[in-house]
């Protein structure tokens, strides 16, 4: 088996002469969570949309499973899950049964009641989807979206409305998926989401593919200079720096006891992007992709 999800290259869709994606190359490997990142009119839905085989591309060439997505069948559309941005509109029909119902499209479907219990949907098994919660709603779509044993499960800003205990509940869930081998393609805004659940980060601005690595790294996040701050002769001192741990060193010998108003910040994820989808649109550096 190809250990390869998702291979884009030179991915491109206009509306009306206007790019929505101008240019793409991405690849993910089997068993990776990849997020795409952007604001509104990035192209990540275009994109997105086109992998799942929902939308036809202009150019370029991309395989999802080993298939053109724009070309293939119902055999290949039971091999991937999606987990729609908006709630799906369901029947009046309880949550066991509307699970089980799905399993019946998948030749190979995971135990129904197993996919109940293992989104969290135990106890709500017998009730109706309009009684649910809305993170409960949310727990169903997902399993409604891996019943069938996907290889591949699209989730599309899967936490968009919770509150910070469910969405935390909520990746505990997804990274149990991941754990499983499932290969992931996650798009939020939720830069902390894709943070805590991504391998691997693609932003998008302007059509194209701004930067591409682990949230750690991505944008020479992990090289940047960290700001070491303190206070001195009543005053606010800082200095940046590729060595913090020498120069909180360097003042713990100078101060006895604490060192007044420490602190030390390292560029967030939240900083590199809002450097790469500020500046201008096409600005990435050639090459940077493709993984």
């Amino acid at each position: 088996m190809n250990d390869t999800a998702i291979e884009a290259v030179g991915l491109t869709k206009s509306y009306g002469g206007s790019p929505a994606v101008a240019g793409i190359d991405l690849r993910v490997p089997r068993g990776e969570v990849f997020s795409l990142l952007g604001p509104n009119g990035a192209g990540k839905s275009t994109t997105v949309e086109i992998l799942e085989g929902f939308r036809r591309r202009d150019g370029g060439t991309v395989s999802v499973l080993g298939e053109d997505p724009g070309q293939a069948g119902r055999r290949w559309r039971s091999r991937i899950g999606i987990v729609w941005q908006r709630e799906t509109m369901l029947p009046k029909v309880p949550v066991r049964d509307l699970v089980r119902h799905f399993a019946g499209y998948h030749p190979s479907a995971h135990d129904p009641d197993e996919v109940v219990e293992r989104v969290g949907l135990a106890a709500k098994a017998r009730a109706l989807p309009d009684s649910l919660s809305g993170g409960q709603r949310r727990r169903l779509d997902v399993a409604l979206g891996i019943v069938g044993r996907p290889e591949l499960l699209f989730l599309d800003e899967p936490t968009t409305g919770f509150d910070p205990e469910a969405r935390r509940s909520f990746w505990e869930l997804i990274g149990d998926l991941a754990r499983r081998g499932t290969t992931i393609v996650l798009t939020t805004h939720y830069l902390e989401e894709a943070e805590a659940l991504a391998d691997r980060v693609c932003v998008l601005a302007g059509g194209r593919v701004r930067a591409l690595g682990a949230p750690a790294d991505l944008g020479g996040r992990a090289a940047a200079r960290a700001t070491v701050s303190w206070t001195e002769d009543g005053g606010h001192r800082e200095v940046r720096t590729r060595e913090p741990t020498r120069v909180v060193a360097e003042l713990a010998a100078r101060f006895s006891g604490e060192v007044p108003g420490l602190g030390v910040h390292r560029p967030t994820l939240e900083e590199i992007y809002l450097s790469l989808v500020s500046g201008p649109a096409g600005s990435g550096t050639a090459g940077e992709g493709t993984a």
